[in-house]
Parts: C-alpha cells; structure tokens; sequence
C-alpha cells in the first residue's frame, strides 16, 4: 500500500468519525442540560419547603401568643375563696373563646370579646389565605375538671395547595 492509498482510508475514516464526535456532543449537551433543570427543580423545592416551614413557625407563634395573652389577662382575684377564685378565671377565660364550633378550618360561633383577640385575629390574617373564619379558640372551663384548658387552631391556605394548613396547640391556664 503506498502513501496515498493511505491516506484516502484514513480520511475515509475521519469523515465516518466525524458524525460520531457530533452526536457525543449533543448528548453531552444534553446530559449537561437535565442536569442545570434538576439543580433548577431542586432549588425550586427548597423554596417551597422554606415558605412553608415560615408559615408553620408563626402559626405557631400565634397560636403560643394567644395562651400568653389569657394566661396574662385573666383575672386572678385574691383573698377570696378558692371557688370564687376558680369562678373568676373561668368567666375570665371566656372572653377569649372565639367560634368554639366546627372543624377543619370551617369554625363557627361567637367571636372573641378580649381586646387582644382584635389585634391576634388581624395577625392571623398576614398568613396566605387566612380569614377570620378559619382560626379557632376553645375553651374547656369544666369547674368538675377543674382544668380550664385552651386549645387555639390556626389555619391558613397556600395558594398551590387547595387543603388548608393548620397548627393546633394547647395549653392550660390556672
């Protein structure tokens, strides 16, 4: 074989490898692509969960801001008999109840008379999709029991899911 019968097969080759190098190419592209769109989905994700956990957090903040309030603004009369005393926090106590009827974040019943159940409502409202409606504080003053537990539902509404959020929190106020 002389030289220039080589050098036509080896450029018989390169054009038939020239094809190939360009496919290795675009699927390299390609590879590299799905790639920047998963860390891009991710990223994404990490946002979603971030908004939610912020909503959680002060869902919770409410909810442990109303027990203070009660637990702070109930009057605790001294001297008295330990009834009268009793009778006191209890009747203290309902002016924090609001809408005490319902579930799953569709409350009814009276509202909250307390002054700081005003402002508490209008703070509620900052959480996405929360109204009035959806918050709940219950009161459970059985003088049998003796416990005067308060049970505060927070609820709020994200715009990209249609089930409500809520956070529940208890706590007893003697």
């Amino acid at each position: 074989m002389n030289m220039s019968q080589a050098r036509r097969s080896q450029g018989r080759r390169s054009r038939r490898q020239g094809g190939m190098f360009l496919i290795e190419c675009l699927v390299a592209i390609l590879l590299f692509a799905i790639g920047v769109l998963g860390i891009v989905g991710l990223n994404a994700f990490a946002v979603a969960a971030q908004s939610d956990a912020e909503y959680r957090s002060e869902a919770a903040n409410l909810a442990a801001r109303v027990t203070q309030e009660a637990w702070l603004n109930v009057d605790r009369i001294t001297g008295a008999t330990r009834d009268a005393r009793a009778a006191s926090l209890r009747t203290a106590l309902e002016k924090f109840r609001h809408q005490p009827s319902g579930d799953d974040c569709a409350f009814s019943g009276g509202a909250a008379t307390a002054a700081a159940m005003t402002d508490w409502l209008a703070d509620a409202r900052r959480l996405p999709g929360a109204t009035a409606a959806m918050q709940q504080v219950r009161v459970d003053t059985d003088a049998a029991t003796g416990f005067n537990k308060v049970t505060v539902t927070v609820c709020w509404q994200v715009p990209t899911n249609p089930v409500p959020r809520r956070h529940v929190f208890a706590a007893f106020v003697n």
